[in-house]
C-alpha cells in the first residue's frame, strides 16, 4: 500500500479529482495509528504523539491521517487536537483506545 492517493486517468486540476483509499486500506491505516499511538505512548493516555510524526513515521498521506484519526475519535478510541486546515496537531489514546489495544495484547499472548 504506497499512498492512498491515486490520480485519475484524466489530467488534475484540484485536489478533488484524485481518488481516496480503499475501505481495506482505510481499515489498515487505522489500526497502524493505534498501534503507533499505543507503542509510542506506552499505554499512558496523559501522552500524545504529534500528527505530524504519526504522518512522517507510518507514511500515511495527510488526507488519510485526518480521516483516519476522525474515525478513530468518532469511535472515542483516541482524541486529536487539530490544526488548522483539518490536519491533527497531537494524537492521544482514550482510556477506551487503551483497553482495546491491551485486549488485543492479550489476544496475541
Amino acid at each position: 500500500m504506497d499512498g492512498a492517493w491515486w490520480p485519475c486517468s484524466r489530467d488534475l486540476d484540484e485536489p478533488r479529482d484524485l481518488i481516496m483509499a480503499t475501505l481495506r486500506e482505510r481499515q489498515v491505516y487505522r489500526e497502524r495509528v493505534l498501534n503507533a499511538l499505543y507503542e509510542a505512548t506506552e499505554g499512558n493516555r496523559l501522552l500524545g504523539v504529534p500528527g505530524r510524526k504519526l504522518r512522517n513515521d507510518l507514511r500515511i498521506p495527510e488526507e488519510d491521517l485526518a480521516a483516519a484519526c476522525t474515525y478513530l475519535a468518532g469511535e472515542e478510541l483516541i482524541t486529536v487536537d487539530w490544526e488548522p486546515g483539518n490536519t491533527p496537531a497531537m494524537v492521544s489514546l482514550t482510556h477506551q483506545g487503551i483497553r482495546r489495544m491491551e485486549a488485543e495484547e492479550e489476544e496475541r499472548g
